[in-house]
């Protein structure tokens, strides 16, 4: 069974650990900064070891892999130590602060020759992946315009706690990494790279941080399509989710996991196929949700999802083949999100449109 440490004890506990177990890998170590919430959290997840010092660990023999769930100005020493260790990395999102330390990453996992995964774990979310697979059967033809849209009160109160890196813009916290990636990377895999973005950042609360509770994005890609990618944590009204992408023959979208589909025949709602089928979703101890950004995972909608990303893992690993579809999500696709996010963050900063063509 392949040996892996996790580092981060806070989403690293609540979603990586389960996850790893669920798709068949042995958690032998948790890497944090507290001793004391190191410890607890270890004896918890009754993980065996439980250590401040990542290279301690990165020397135990019994350790194959790593994976990385903390905060993204963190993600870069984390990664390249991991790396020049010989050890298979999963990274969490955003991958790092900019492009050109994600591209310095992502140069170290291909000359070390080890397996390296992203954590876009929503590429495997059943409604995200039927959707992807829709528009590359052509069911709606040539995609023209795509809306995604997420409104949440989760920051509205101007005192909701947060981990001190996730309102700091030179941490890589906000909004836009947090969530706005996953939707990058739902774009870049169902409609094609961004060849141009014109955005803004933006806080709805008055808590005081220099980064973004919300943007909103204005975009075009390589397949034709233009869209809106707006999102914010900070909404006071109703929940505002939306996917939608509507094409010269039709139109697909998903309420959650459910995708339906409009074209001249009518509407109906498209079953999920059994390969692209993931566990149901599956709560993390409530009493470890503390603070509000935690309340984000209390779902437990990230399970099936990461459980499928770690066995695409597993298989990498032990060069096994994988399924072509979802492809899982590499350091160079950390890159290229790293790339869109740069120029939306420049956009927003010089209030401009930004070219991201080659």
């Amino acid at each position: 069974m392949t040996g892996v440490a996790v580092v981060g004890t806070g989403f690293g506990t609540l979603t990586h650990t389960r996850a790893l177990r669920a798709a068949g890998f042995d958690v032998r170590a948790l890497v944090g900064r507290d001793p004391d919430r190191t410890a607890s959290r270890a004896a918890r997840f009754e993980i065996p070891t439980a250590s401040t010092s990542l290279d301690e660990v990165l020397e135990m023999p019994d350790i194959d892999a790593v994976t990385i769930a903390t905060p993204p100005h963190t993600h870069a020493p984390l990664a390249l130590a991991a790396i020049a260790a010989g050890k298979h990395v999963v990274c969490e999102k955003p991958f790092a602060r900019d492009a050109t330390e994600a591209a310095a990453i992502y140069r170290a996992a291909e000359q070390a020759g080890v397996v390296h995964l992203l954590g876009c774990e929503f590429r495997y979310g059943s409604g995200q992946a039927l959707v992807r697979r829709l528009i590359a059967e052509g069911a709606i033809g040539e995609p023209r315009l795509a809306t995604f849209l997420l409104h949440i009160p989760l920051l509205a109160d101007a005192g909701a706690e947060v981990p001190e890196w996730w309102s700091q813009a030179s941490e890589g916290g906000g909004w836009l990494g947090a969530q706005g990636s996953h939707v990058i990377d739902q774009v870049r895999t169902t409609l094609g790279e961004f060849t141009g973005v014109n955005g803004s950042l933006l806080n709805l609360a008055e808590h005081g941080w220099t980064a973004e509770d919300t943007f909103s994005v204005h975009f075009r890609t390589t397949s034709g399509c233009t869209g809106l990618m707006q999102s914010s944590a900070a909404d006071r009204g109703p929940f505002l989710i939306t996917s939608r992408i509507a094409g010269t023959k039709g139109t697909v979208w998903a309420e959650g996991d459910t995708v339906k589909l409009a074209d001249d025949s009518g509407t109906r709602t498209v079953p999920i196929p059994d390969d692209l089928a993931t566990p149901p979703a599956e709560p993390p101890p409530a009493d470890l949700l503390v603070t509000a950004y935690d309340l984000l995972h209390s779902t437990g909608i990230d399970m099936g999802p990461y459980t499928r990303l770690f066995e695409t893992f597993g298989r990498l690993i032990d060069d096994k083949p994988i399924d072509d579809l979802p492809a899982p999500a590499t350091f160079a696709d950390g890159v290229a999100a790293m790339r869109v996010m740069d120029a939306i963050r420049r956009s927003a900063a010089e209030q401009t449109w930004v070219d991201l063509r080659p």
